[in-house]
């Protein structure tokens, strides 16, 4: 049976996440559908109202400096993603591009030569926009850092100047909303210094996330934490800046706007396999636990895996971190929670950032299943902490009496449609469900551009 979201205050909620500077940024990867039996994801497990903005993840760039598709169903899951916003027209989607293949960077061959970053521009454009996709997201995993040649880090200053210059011209001949443009960027001094002209990309980017995580791993031989808040009293010389704090804040020293900047929050731990009785941070350790029975991939744990994980198990809360650690047996793992995420966002919120970035989707209890807490606690809860208003409802359609509103999609393909009742709302028809929208006050709908406009 059809059923109807009445969505009587959606307009007001669109204006205020309109007019509101946080984004909340949610990443999921194309690698997840291979994950067994309750750990597979795809794009359909997705809630559309979650989140501001999803990016898939990867992307990357053939021979030929093109945008080119990694997996073999790739343009399918973009589909998949990009009908939600049938659902939710306001959820912008990006494609992330780059990474690293066999250890390196995509990006070196491409931006070596003005010819070749032409190539890619013009590649990305005709592909975002053939595939339904809202921008490009930079994955520029640090090619500095793999020898090579002198100078990348000035080349993609240029590259990202050219994408945005490039995006605007498009918009112009087009007509259609510009592109939109971001990176995904290092949290270590070091490689900050070595890979980025910080305030030059920033000024071209529409937005960036910052990997605030990974401070810490298995290729350790002492227990830390994977995003601690503050560096804690066992850090000291180089690591003394491995903490949220201390990367976001050199970002922004550096020259990058605050409302430009999105922290990153982790939904995994990273684990260590405990040599000594001592369970603390700074505990001697060898090498990672086992792997995860659905990342299967020893060194981390996604957040279902750290809940099963977790009952039997002590916790441990780092109070001068703002993180929790669990400890069974051998095992020891570093990971967030909802009360660390709010740590986070309080001092988020300090620094005026410009909202939450997530890696990613597939790795929260998107299910529901293992955590007793509903789908995709984490993020419904960094959501909640940011401060955006509940997400619309849906009521099933009483069973009684017909009502020909309910049954206005049926056999009607996915998309928007005049109400002719009433042109200060409109229908949506979504996999045969009939939704009712109602326009922000003094606009009506046209269905000229499927949008809601001035009279």
């Amino acid at each position: 049976m059809a059923r109807l979201t009445v969505l009587a205050g959606l307009g007001l909620l669109l204006m205020l996440q309109i007019a509101a500077s946080t984004k909340l940024v949610c990443h999921m990867t194309n690698w997840s559908q291979y994950r067994p039996t309750t750990g597979k994801f795809t794009p359909e497990n997705i809630d559309p109202f979650l989140c501001t903005h999803v990016i898939y993840a990867l992307a990357t760039i053939n021979s030929f400096n093109q945008v080119a598709p990694i997996e073999w169903n790739d343009e399918t899951l973009y589909s998949s993603l990009n009908n939600l916003k049938n659902v939710n027209p306001m959820m912008k989607t990006l494609l992330s591009v780059g990474g690293t293949v066999n250890g390196l960077s995509p990006f070196i061959g491409m931006v070596s030569k003005p010819e070749g970053r032409q190539a890619f521009i013009k590649s990305a454009i005709s592909y975002l926009r053939s595939h339904g996709f809202d921008g490009l997201n930079l994955a520029w995993e640090f090619p500095t850092q793999n020898g090579s040649p002198s100078g990348d880090r000035e080349r993609f200053t240029e590259l990202v100047r050219e994408l945005q210059k490039a995006f605007e011209n498009d918009a112009k001949d087009t007509r259609l909303t510009q592109l939109l443009l971001s990176a995904n960027v290092a949290a270590l001094q070091p490689t900050i210094i070595s890979s980025y002209e910080v305030a030059q990309i920033a000024s071209s980017l529409d937005f960036i996330n910052v990997m605030t995580y990974d401070f810490h791993g298995h290729w350790e031989r002492a227990t830390g934490h994977n995003s601690p808040l503050f560096r804690s009293s066992h850090d000291s010389g180089t690591h003394y800046h491995f903490n949220v704090d201390s990367a976001i804040t050199y970002w922004l020293d550096n020259g990058a706007p605050a409302e430009k900047l999105l922290m990153g929050f982790p939904t995994y731990g990273r684990t260590y396999r405990l040599t000594t009785s001592n369970t603390g941070l700074g505990a001697p350790t060898n090498g990672p636990a086992d792997a995860g029975p659905y990342t299967r991939d020893a060194g981390y744990w996604s957040y279902y895996e750290v809940c099963s994980f977790t009952s039997g198990a002590t916790i441990e809360w780092v109070d001068e971190q703002k993180v929790p650690y669990a400890v069974k047996g051998s095992s020891w793992v570093g990971y967030d929670s909802k009360e660390s995420y709010a740590a986070k966002v309080q001092w988020l919120k300090t620094k005026n950032l410009g909202g939450a970035s997530v890696w990613t989707l597939d790795m929260d209890d998107f299910s529901g299943a293992f955590c007793a807490d509903g789908p995709f606690p984490l993020v419904n809860h960094l959501r909640n902490s940011l401060g955006f208003a509940p997400k619309p409802t849906t009521t099933r359609a009483p069973t009684t009496t017909p009502d020909p509103i309910l049954s206005f999609c049926s056999g009607r393909p996915d998309g928007l449609y005049v109400n002719i009742f009433d042109n200060t709302t409109y229908f949506q028809c979504f996999r045969g469900n009939t939704y009712l929208h109602k326009c922000q006050p003094g606009l009506v709908y046209v269905d000229a551009c499927k949008c809601c406009n001035w009279p």
